[in-house]
């Protein structure tokens, strides 16, 4: 493998087969076929020209084929990335001089060479660590939310009906109300090509059935007109490739661009992020989301260098690419030349291609990608996670890729924090003739210790969970017998502790105090006992009552010769 200073080249090519060529080549038609009418559509929504879809297609392809991490991964045009894109440029313009010609497409340019940098600059930062937060569950439901978003999204390319909202229940409802203007020929189309994905695939087909009907379609409408039927088709398609051309930066607001870069970056990053793992999960393979910048930041670079605008990871054409079974980056490679070729070559055979087959090819892919047999086993593990798979699904549907995980994330965190805010605790005792400490309520044949309260607190003591510490160790106190002499608490799992745990631990030695109880400290980690130490309550309690291990504070407690007391298993913790 190449490196060009320590980075690595071409990983998407790692272990290369020779076997694996025939799938990549299907699969990287397959990706150009499903990629191009996106590809024409998305610059509109930013005010861009058709053409510039098609490059970033390519060019961007090109460069995470070379930079990026992933096998199997495709780039381009993100339909969420646009809103913001749009946005943005709106914004540069507003800032500019009045007499300074706006270059939409310059702005544009400038704006994917921004993402790029803010991308490989979060990379050396090692900023990828915040993909970590998104679990499995969050996983699955977002890769069933992005399926439905696919079949949804090509409700309009199904029936022939426009469909203009967004999200789960309101395209559907507006296409109840227009289902009047249903246009049967494209509902028959869709639904012949949907009937051949189906054949090939029953069949095994050598010739993969996304590229089976495309070529059908392209021959039946220039037999049949598809076009004077009414059946939309993708149209005209600019001729050219891509150049080289740095964009200029005079004329426009700094601040702007550095803004309206950020805030790409996020949605670009964050959606594509989510799309590169829940492939992964899908596909087993690992993802790491440091490099994935570094793959990321260069394809917008280089797109935004070639007359383009910034991209995304693509889930419809990495899901294309799944089910045709693409195993390396010379699939994407194989994408770009035939959108190339299409470019020069193909402008009359693409231009009558009906998009009623391409929708076919994503509904096709789209079922292929909802797991319901990995939300049944995260149902039968954890029905908490479960729901936590719903909420990101529902998200992902409802409010867009970016929101939904936010709204998924929060949702996790939230569960998380709950649970740290309560800690479980458990009374520990011996086993006559053996050695180390049991819990209670776990072994019956453990027994306290007479005299002494030996108690583990398990979790963080900081100050979200100190409250509820302090309130459960008022409840042990209140049932102690009279005679007991020491607290001892095994702070051997208590992974942080903070000021305000501190600050409560000095409640409670007081408490003891006034009954007379010594409370000690025993397996307390290093910078706990730091913490402690700088807080004065180590002094407080005496150097003398912190213990390396119980078995260090019980030898001290018969050492000085305590006095007898019950036993406390009827105190049961909760752990």
């Amino acid at each position: 493998m190449n490196n060009v200073s320590g980075l690595p080249l071409f990983r998407g090519f790692a272990g290369y087969r020779p076997e694996w060529v025939r799938n990549d080549i299907s699969a990287g038609l397959s990706i150009a076929a499903v990629g191009l009418p996106s590809s024409i559509a998305y610059p509109a929504i930013a005010g861009l020209p058709p053409e510039t879809g098609i490059y970033a297609s390519i060019v961007a392809a090109i460069a995470y084929a070379i930079f990026g991490a992933s096998r199997r991964l495709t780039v381009g045009p993100d339909a969420a990335s646009m809103t913001v894109i749009a946005a943005a440029i709106t914004t540069i313009i507003a800032g500019m001089p009045a007499e300074d010609p706006a270059d939409r497409v310059t702005i544009a340019g400038l704006l994917a060479v921004g993402v790029g940098c803010i991308c490989i600059a979060a990379s050396l930062l090692r900023l990828g660590v915040l993909a970590t937060f998104l679990s499995r569950p969050i996983l699955v439901g977002f890769f069933a939310g992005i399926s439905v978003s696919i079949l949804i999204g090509q409700l309009g390319r199904m029936t022939g009906v426009k469909i203009e909202s967004d999200g789960l229940f309101t395209p559907l409802m507006e296409f109840a109300s227009k289902v009047g203007l249903i246009h049967w020929p494209t509902i028959a189309l869709t639904a012949f090509m949907f009937i051949v994905l189906i054949a090939a695939k029953a069949v095994r087909s050598p010739v993969p059935g996304p590229v089976i009907v495309v070529v059908l379609a392209v021959v039946l409408s220039s037999l049949l007109d598809f076009q004077s039927m009414g059946i939309a088709v993708v149209g005209e398609i600019p001729h050219g490739i891509p150049s080289f051309s740095m964009p200029a930066f005079s004329g426009v607001p700094l601040d702007s661009l550095i803004f309206g870069s950020a805030a790409i970056f996020l949605v670009s990053f964050g959606s594509g992020i989510v799309t590169a793992r829940s492939f992964g999960v899908r596909t087993g393979d690992p993802v790491d989301a440091n490099r994935e910048l570094v793959g990321l930041g260069s394809a917008q670079v280089a797109s935004g260098l070639f007359g383009a605008f910034p991209i995304s990871f693509s889930d419809s054409r990495t899901a294309i690419n799944l089910s045709i079974g693409g195993q390396s980056q010379f699939a994407s490679l194989v994408s770009a030349a035939s959108l190339m070729a299409a470019l020069l070559f193909l402008n009359d055979a693409l231009r009558i291609l009906p998009v009623a087959a391409l929708a076919a090819i994503l509904v096709s892919a789209a079922f292929s990608l909802i797991d319901v047999g990995e939300l049944r086993a995260i149902w039968r593990i954890n029905p908490m996670e479960f729901a936590f798979a719903l909420i990101s699904m529902w998200g992902a549907i409802s409010f867009g890729v970016l929101n939904g995980v936010v709204i998924a994330i929060a949702a996790t965190l939230v569960y998380l924090l709950r649970g740290m805010m309560f800690p479980r605790d458990a009374f520990l005792g011996r086993i006559e003739g053996r050695d180390g400490f049991y819990k209670l309520h776990h072994v019956a044949e453990a027994k306290a210790v007479p005299g002494v309260v030996v108690w583990i607190l398990q979790g963080s003591l900081l100050f979200f969970s100190a409250d509820y510490v302090r309130e459960r160790l008022r409840e042990i106190t209140s049932v102690l017998p009279a005679d007991t002499r020491w607290f001892v608490i095994d702070a051997g799992a208590i992974a942080q502790m903070d000021s305000t745990a501190a600050a409560m631990l000095e409640e409670v030695r007081v408490e003891f105090e006034e009954r007379g109880i010594q409370l000690c400290l025993a397996e307390l980690h290093a910078e706990a006992r730091s913490l402690l130490e700088r807080a004065g309550l180590i002094e407080r309690i005496g150097a003398a009552h912190i213990y390396e291990d119980l078995d260090d504070a019980l030898q001290a407690f018969h050492t000085l010769g305590a006095g007898k007391s019950e036993q406390f298993n009827a105190i049961d913790g909760k752990s």
